[in-house]
């Protein structure tokens, strides 16, 4: 890994950070100095294999199981940040479920339990996580959201859409309100981005199929990282309510 001194002394949190574009984004911000707390649901050996890695590379990094998606869970996580650290500078939400099915086959349980965990986690991880930047007057707060939030999905996945879609208001509105704090509050919006779960949820075949409609083919989950840490470091200090658009020419607005 190599280091550098851009983001030294602070301390990140990034959600769903056991594998795919949580632990790209885990493993970006500890190369740039930050210390990372990596937070998943509940698969120990993944999120051991993550905070391992960076810490053989010589970064820094500790876990905090936690299912974010429960305000008690959530609660019991920032009081262990508080009471170890003292301090957040960086939130990513990134926390986030899919699930291959149309509006018919989504029962409400489907659905409370989808949006629970990709956007109600965000509110009650961003709600909690200003009390400790506002001790600072500094914060950067980041959504994972998805091209999906801008233009609906591809293949009916109407409870995941409209999790994302939801992130981008909140992202807005958010902004506006912490501004005065000096906390900025922004997303981004991947495309199609090559991790296990997209071949979980589509298939390799269907996979292929999308790939030749992006002008700049698959993402990979470094894509995503790199955005991540440039929203957070003081290239983006003027940067606020905003969503990247990192999706290779997929879709243009």
């Amino acid at each position: 890994m190599d280091l550098n001194t851009e983001l030294k002394d602070q301390v990140a949190l990034v959600t769903g950070a056991a594998q795919g574009l949580g632990k790209a984004i885990s493993i970006g911000l500890a190369q740039r100095g930050a210390t990372v707390i990596i937070n998943d649901i509940g698969n120990k050996d993944k999120v051991n294999k993550v905070v391992n890695a960076i810490i053989d590379s010589g970064g820094k990094a500790v876990k905090i199981i936690a299912d974010v998606s429960k305000a008690e869970e959530v609660e019991k996580l920032f009081d262990k940040i508080e009471m170890e650290f003292g301090r957040l500078d960086i939130l990513v939400n990134n926390a986030g479920i899919s699930s291959n099915q149309d509006i018919f086959e989504t029962s409400l349980e489907d659905w409370e339990h989808l949006l629970g965990t990709n956007l109600t986690s965000g509110f009650l991880c961003s709600k909690r996580a200003l009390k400790l930047m506002d001790k600072n007057s500094y914060g950067r707060i980041i959504f994972i959201s998805s091209v999906v939030g801008q233009q609906g999905a591809l293949y009916g996945h109407s409870h995941y859409a409209a999790s994302k879609s939801g992130q981008l208001g909140l992202v807005k509105t958010l902004a506006r309100t912490v501004a005065k704090h000096g906390i900025t509050c922004n997303a981004i919006a991947p495309g199609i981005i090559e991790t296990k779960l997209l071949t979980r949820i589509h298939g390799q075949k269907k996979i292929d199929q999308m790939s030749k409609e992006i002008p700049l083919g698959l993402g990979q989950p470094s894509d995503i990282a790199e955005v991540v840490a440039f929203l957070c470091g003081k290239g983006a200090k003027y940067i606020t309510g905003a969503t990247i658009d990192v999706n290779g020419g997929l879709y243009f607005r």
